[in-house]
C-alpha cells in the first residue's frame, strides 16, 4: 500500500546552516521540514534522500549514512533520516506543487521551525556536523 511506504529525509548541514523546505501544502503544524519523500520501489533510502534533495530543493548532495528512523509525530509516517553532504547548487523551489520555499536555515532556528521537535539522533548529528 502506497501510504505505508517509507519516507526518506535528506539532512544537509553546511557552515552552521541546515537545508529546509517550506511545504506548499502544510500538514497540520508541519510547514518546514527536511527535503523528503517516498522511497520508490527498487530504490534505497539513501538514493531516495539524494533524489528528494534535488527534486524539492534543487541541490546536489551525496548520501553519507542513515542517521535513524522513527514514526513522525505529526504525520504518523515512517521516516528514515539520511545524513547528506552538499555538493553543489543553491536552494530553490524545484517543485512548486510540493514546495513553497527552499532555504539554508541557521542551525539555531531549526528547532523552532519544526513542530514535534527534531528527532534526537538528527539533533545530535546537527550539533556535531562539521562546518565544511
Amino acid at each position: 500500500m502506497d501510504a505505508d511506504r517509507l519516507i526518506a529525509g535528506a539532512v544537509v548541514a553546511l557552515e552552521g546552516r541546515v537545508l529546509l523546505i517550506r511545504r506548499a501544502v502544510p500538514v497540520g503544524d508541519l510547514v518546514w521540514q527536511f527535503p523528503a519523500g517516498k522511497v520508490d520501489v527498487g530504490e534505497s533510502v539513501e538514493e531516495a534522500a539524494v533524489r528528494e534533495a534535488s527534486e524539492e530543493a534543487g541541490v546536489v548532495v551525496e548520501s553519507a549514512w542513515v542517521i535513524g528512523e522513527r514514526t513522525h509525530p505529526v504525520t504518523g509516517r515512517r521516516v528514515a533520516y539520511v545524513a547528506c553532504r552538499w555538493v553543489s547548487g543553491d536552494p530553490r523551489v524545484a517543485s512548486s506543487r510540493e514546495v513553497a520555499e527552499a532555504a539554508w536555515v541557521p542551525l539555531g532556528e531549526v528547532t523552532e521551525r519544526i513542530p514535534g521537535g527534531v528527532f534526537g539522533p538528527v539533533r545530535r548529528y546537527l550539533d556535531e556536523a562539521p562546518p565544511r
